[in-house]
């Protein structure tokens, strides 16, 4: 039989390490400031058009980004992992379309005008994202 202080002390640690667990999972946690830091683009765009930001932007030019995916009139991609490469953050995607699911790369480019450029691997869409205010 331990004695009581040896008791209290085991607790303690597992408490303590539990607490370090749950905020290094609160930390990695999709949506959470750390990862907003890693990936500067959340937010909402308008293509190839700037956003007006009243309430008038038609909807099939809407692209939402968040940290972990692209919802886009053509559907919805899951952001599987991304990497800086100079000034463009490569994606790698997993994306549900009217068509089937697809996986790719796309790269996101920071143009000096505020905007970025979004073309996938292949070329095949390009188009010029526009943030609309918050």
């Amino acid at each position: 039989m331990r004695p009581k202080l040896e008791e209290g002390l085991v607790i303690t640690i597992i408490r303590n390490a539990a607490a370090g667990v749950a905020a290094a999972l609160a930390m990695a946690a999709p949506g959470s400031a750390a990862l907003a830091e890693d990936f500067p683009l959340i937010g909402t765009y308008m293509q190839n058009v700037p956003c007006k930001g009243d309430g008038s932007d038609p909807a099939a030019l809407r692209v939402k980004i968040t940290a972990q995916e692209i919802d886009s009139n053509v559907g919805v991609c899951s952001i599987l992992d991304t990497k800086k490469d100079g000034d463009s953050l490569l994606a790698h995607v997993e994306c549900k379309l009217n068509g089937g699911p697809m996986v790719g790369d796309i790269t996101f480019t920071p143009r000096p005008d505020k905007t970025i450029e979004f073309v996938d691997r292949d070329v095949t869409y390009k188009a010029i994202l526009h943030r609309c205010p918050d």
